[in-house]
Order: structure tokens, then C-alpha cells, then sequence
């Protein structure tokens, strides 16, 4: 006879207490539909949880609180507390004490991760203001669970409905671009795109766009010779070695022509250059996801909004999002496993 699989266990990072973390969490963790797919576990505080509970009224949410994994109870919303007390919750304010709770949930949930005990994490918005320092520094997620899962290289990608859009160079000052940019790193990021598209979307024999860095792609060498002396190059021996890959692109008419349509990804080569592009045209429902590493993770692609927090005024879409993402590519990867 064959055993009812169970659910898989989903981390959820608690993110900075005063910013809209908590409230698009317990928002999205309201939908019914989440227990038929997988068991949300909360790394935070349960007092955290309470104060948001009562301030948007969901009476018919419950939580347990829970010690230890071996306590999870499966078709109801998990809690461990990651220190012993709650900091005091001022919405809308930045506070260190507030910091130390996030980064604390953060990293409990990492490392669970790492030993399998959940099968996925889901990570609310924090601040870097409050937690980066010389003793403590932090850049972000993405950087950090590269370190942490000891990958060789990550890519932060955003993923909307029918848009996907990853990053050759990601956390860095603009001014680093430029030298940031080089063939082999567009080499590595490419390759880490395409291998998600296949792994973790499931899509055969992905095309991606690879977008320039100069304006109107460098027209030939005119307005900048990155496009010659790097992308082409780069672009051509991946085709050779038989990836569907294409650009490189201007990227200013690029998305206002609907190219990405025609594309299972875009290769953005900085920040601003896809993330602008990508929060116009699906901001409510973007989903960050970091691919190429041995786990899953994946966040909203907003921040913690201190200008709302605590009003009942943020949209969990972008959260729901990326709850039911993750618990897709769980999904995908055990039946890819099997």
C-alpha cells in the first residue's frame, strides 16, 4: 500500500518586525489554500505575530508555537521564537533591536535549511541598515546564502507570471559595473539561468535574451565597446555550445517592444537595469528567487515599507507569490528525485 506523501515544510524568515514583513505573511498565511501544498514554519516571535494579528483583525488565524521541528503540526501556521525576548514593535521605525531579531531569524532558518529540516525558505523583507556593521556585514539574502551553502556562484533572478529576468552583477555600486561585467561572468550567470529555467521551471531547451550595457548596445562600438570586446564573444560561445542564447539587446526599447515575450528569460547585466523593467511590469506579483544554489529560497521583490507598516495597507501578493513558488519547486524538485 502506498503512504500519503507528507507536505513539505516551507521556512518563512519573520524580516524586520516594524516594516510590513509580519503583516504580508499572516495576510498571505490566511488563504486556505496553502495547507493542501505545504506547512508553514515562522523563524520569528510569537508575540511579533500576536501585536499583527489583533492590528489586521484575523481573528480566524491561529498559529502554534513550537520549540523544535519535531513539534511541527502539519495543516496549521508553526512559530519558533529565535531569541528569548520580542523587541518592542514600532511600526514604521528602523530600530537595531528590531535588526538583531531579523538577522537571528534569518540565520536560524538558513541553517535548518541547509541540514534539510525544511524543505524550502520564504524570506520576509529586512532592513541592511539595521543589521549591516564592521563586526556583522551584510549586503543581502542572495549574497549571503552563497556564502552560507558554500556555492562557487548564485543569480539573483525576479520571476513574475510569464517574465523571468536574472542579474550578472547584483549588490554593487554602479560605478563598479563596467569592470564587473567581464565574458566569464556572463558565461557563469548565463549558464546558472539556463539550468534553472530546466531545473526548477521546468522549461526544455530554454532562450534567453542577454540585454547591453551601453546605450543602444553600444551601436558597434560607437557609445561603448563592452558589446564587441565581451558580450558578442560570450554570447557566441555559448551558442556553440549548442545554448539558445541571443543580444546582445538595447536594452531601452527592449521591454517597451514586448521582447521578452519571446524569451523564457532576460539577462540583465545590473541592478536597476532589469529590477526597473521588472517591478514596472509585475511588481505586485514579483517574486526574487536565487538560483544555482543547493537550496530554495525565494522573497517578495518589495522591502519592508516602513511608510505603511503597521496600517493594514500593504498587498500580500508578492509574498503569496513567492510562498507558492517555492513550494512549486519543492514540488518539482522530489518528483525529479523519485
Amino acid at each position: 500500500m502506498q503512504t500519503k506523501k507528507q507536505r513539505p515544510i516551507l521556512g518563512i524568515s519573520i524580516g524586520d518586525i516594524n516594516g510590513i514583513g509580519p503583516e504580508v505573511i499572516l495576510k498571505a498565511l490566511a488563504d486556505a489554500r496553502v495547507y493542501t501544498h505545504f506547512t508553514p514554519l515562522i523563524y520569528g516571535h510569537g508575540k511579533a505575530l500576536s501585536h499583527y494579528k489583533k492590528v489586521l483583525n484575523l481573528e480566524d488565524l491561529y498559529f502554534t508555537q513550537v520549540r523544535s521541528l519535531d513539534e511541527i503540526q502539519h495543516r496549521k501556521v508553526n512559530v519558533i521564537n529565535c531569541q528569548e525576548e520580542c523587541p518592542e514593535i514600532i511600526s514604521g521605525v528602523e530600530t537595531q533591536e528590531a535588526g538583531k531579531l531579523a538577522m537571528a531569524s534569518f540565520t536560524a532558518a538558513v541553517e535548518d535549511l541547509k541540514a534539510g529540516k525544511i524543505q524550502g525558505l520564504v524570506t520576509a523583507p529586512l532592513s541592511k541598515g539595521n543589521i549591516n556593521s564592521e563586526s556583522q556585514p551584510f549586503v543581502g539574502h542572495t549574497e549571503y546564502l552563497i556564502e552560507a551553502t558554500g556555492s562557487k556562484s548564485g543569480l539573483m533572478m525576479l520571476v513574475g507570471e510569464d517574465l523571468r529576468v536574472g542579474l550578472v552583477t547584483g549588490h554593487i555600486p554602479l560605478a563598479q559595473v563596467p569592470a564587473a561585467v567581464t565574458k566569464e561572468k556572463v558565461m557563469e550567470k548565463a549558464k546558472i539561468f539556463i539550468q534553472s529555467l530546466e531545473k526548477d521551471f521546468g522549461i526544455n531547451k530554454p532562450k534567453i535574451a542577454i540585454l547591453g550595457l551601453n546605450p543602444h548596445a553600444g551601436e558597434e562600438g560607437l557609445l561603448g565597446s563592452e558589446e564587441e570586446t565581451i558580450l558578442k564573444p560570450a554570447i557566441q560561445e555559448l551558442k556553440d555550445a549548442k545554448q539558445y542564447v541571443f543580444g546582445p539587446y538595447p536594452a531601452d526599447g527592449f521591454f517597451g517592444m514586448m521582447h521578452q515575450q519571446k524569451f523564457d528569460g532576460v539577462l540583465a547585466l545590473y541592478h536597476d537595469q532589469g529590477l526597473i523593467p521588472f517591478k514596472s511590469i509585475a511588481f505586485s506579483s514579483g517574486v526574487n528567487f536565487t538560483a544555482g544554489l543547493s537550496v530554495i529560497r525565494t522573497s517578495p521583490d518589495h522591502g519592508t515599507a516602513y511608510a505603511i507598516a503597521g496600517k493594514n495597507m500593504a498587498d500580500c501578493s508578492s509574498f503569496r507569490a513567492a510562498l507558492f513558488l517555492a513550494s512549486d519547486m519543492v514540488e518539482r524538485h522530489q518528483e525529479g528525485t523519485e
